[in-house]
């Protein structure tokens, strides 16, 4: 009997209808999948065969059976495709006639019939809303994950034997209640926060404008200075997330099967800080089947790169297009994949390969060819789409060893929140949401400047050599700095503000 299921695949963070049919006929006994399985879905014939057996139902397996996934020209990988399999191959070969039309079915199988966790479900579950698709059917401990979606029954099926139950009529499977977003939302407890650091107050600042309007950001001084925790500290000052971004971020960890087992949703702006050893591919993602990079796994977020000129000059060089577009798009012989990649690059070095060149206490012992060697590690289109530069010097005695404490992470959180929220309130008819996505044309609208501050940028602008890009980005900043003020207008104080960050290093 020929039987058709409905699935469907995973395509970078979209899906593509995927149709299972399954033949069986009485002749010449065996068991193909044809379609252009990859290595997982064929091993499905030995994990298909032992659940069956284990689920005490009767193999056919003195029958011909022919697995085809269509489309037959869409590369297929994963193990996903276990469960529409074996159920086409029960409603084949029982000759059962079922109404799939309206389901979609996904799931891996162990060796003893249950369903084990399987990556993609939540871009399953948003194409399924998508086309209409009243009910899918995914392993138990994905279906909270999958019933964030609205409009979409979720089932949550725990075995094989449990679906075809619910398929006979036996016992109806109950389906899973919806999730609740809100109770997800992060409390924003964190173990670092800004008062516990001591000096650094024009770093500070720097971070501060960086969360504010989701700029890139260089931190350089000597070892010691902080660096690496003012970059990490970055996190508890970062505003919360909208439902729209949980669900963009969420989507990606889902494809890569990171999403955690304790929550069904990615609450908390990613902090992504990869090895200096860190492959191209592993920043940027790619593979034979395409998955999400680093870049990507930070997008709403922040990717960290410690000792930057320790990166090689090509992997890093792989990170300009992702800084201009927020888009990474991966070609490959099978097709064109794109994964978003909105992110705010914090990167830290030091001055020279010693690391003191530019203390004020400990000597540099370097060579100025051995500087200049260092510093061209880090091409210049690569620095110059970075918007702010932060030198971090020493912190003195004095400091160190002060009680007072500095101005909490919390109330520059509400700085940064109310600076984000007049960003999507002027961004709101427009497909932006920061300060730092603005175009030109969106920079013409929103930074207008008079003339006494017109004449501040030329005068920068001669003086420093900018390009335009280096200016473009200037104005990004000079109107996060005015909506931190709570100012409608760029103002000069604004723009003078930023040049102090533009200084290349």
């Amino acid at each position: 009997m020929f039987t058709t299921v409905p699935s469907a695949a995973v395509l970078g963070l979209e899906c593509a209808p995927i149709t299972i049919e399954v033949d069986i006929s009485g002749t010449w006994p065996g068991f193909t999948i044809v379609g252009l399985p990859d290595t997982a879905i064929q091993e499905a014939r030995e994990r298909i065969r032992t659940a069956w057996k284990n689920t005490n139902l009767s193999f056919p397996a003195n029958s011909r059976i022919i697995v085809n996934l269509a489309p037959a020209d869409v590369r297929k990988e994963g193990s996903a495709y276990d469960l529409p399999i074996a159920l086409g191959m029960f409603l084949s070969a029982e000759k059962i006639t079922y109404d799939l039309s309206t389901s979609l079915f996904v799931g891996e199988l162990a060796l003893d019939g249950s369903l084990r966790h399987t990556a993609g479900i939540l871009p399953l579950a948003i194409y399924a809303q998508s086309h209409h698709i009243t009910s899918i059917f995914v392993p138990q401990i994905n279906a909270e994950e999958a019933s964030i979606v609205p409009n979409t029954t979720v089932y949550p099926v725990t075995s094989f034997a449990e679906l075809i139950d619910h398929i006979t009529g036996k016992k109806q499977i109950k389906p899973q209640p919806k999730a609740d977003i809100a109770q997800w939302t992060h409390t924003y407890a964190h173990d670092l926060d800004m008062s516990l650091i001591k000096g650094q107050e024009f770093t500070k600042r720097g971070l501060e404008i960086a969360a504010a309007g989701a700029h890139n950001i260089i931190l350089n001084g000597p070892p010691g200075s902080g660096k690496t925790l003012l970059a990490r500290t970055l996190s508890s000052i970062l505003p919360r997330m909208t439902v729209d971004e949980m669900i963009e971020v969420t989507k990606i960890y889902s494809v890569a099967g990171l999403l955690p087992s304790d929550r069904p949703i990615i609450s908390t702006r990613p902090f992504r800080a990869p090895h200096h050893s860190a492959s191209g591919v592993a920043l940027v993602g790619g593979g034979k089947f395409p998955k999400p990079g680093e870049i990507s796994l930070a997008h709403r977020g922040v990717l960290f790169l410690d000792e930057f000129p320790e990166f090689p000059r090509t992997v890093l060089e792989n990170l300009r297009q992702p800084l201009e577009d927020g888009l990474i798009t991966i070609s490959r012989a099978q097709g064109t994949l794109s994964f978003p990649a909105r992110f705010s690059l914090v990167a830290s070095q030091n001055p020279c390969p010693c690391g003191y060149a530019t203390d004020t206490v400990r000597p540099c012992t370097c060579a100025p060819m051995q500087i200049e060697r260092y510093k061209k590690k880090i091409s210049g289109p690569l620095l110059d789409r970075i918007d702010l530069h932060v030198e971090v010097p020493r912190v003195e005695f004095e400091k160190l060893s002060s009680n007072e404490l500095s101005e909490s992470s919390e109330i520059i959180r509400e700085r940064v929140e109310k600076a984000r929220e007049r960003q999507t309130r002027r961004f709101s008819h427009l497909s932006i949401e920061t300060n730092a996505e603005m175009k030109n044309k969106e920079l013409k609208e929103f930074c207008t400047l008079n003339e006494t501050s017109l004449e501040l940028m030329r005068h920068a602008v001669s003086q420093m050599n900018l390009s335009a890009r280096s200016y473009h980005r200037l104005l990004k900043v000079a109107r996060t700095i005015a909506d931190l003020a709570d100012e409608d207008m760029i103002k000069t104080e604004h723009i003078a503000e930023a040049l102090q960050f533009r200084t290349k290093l």
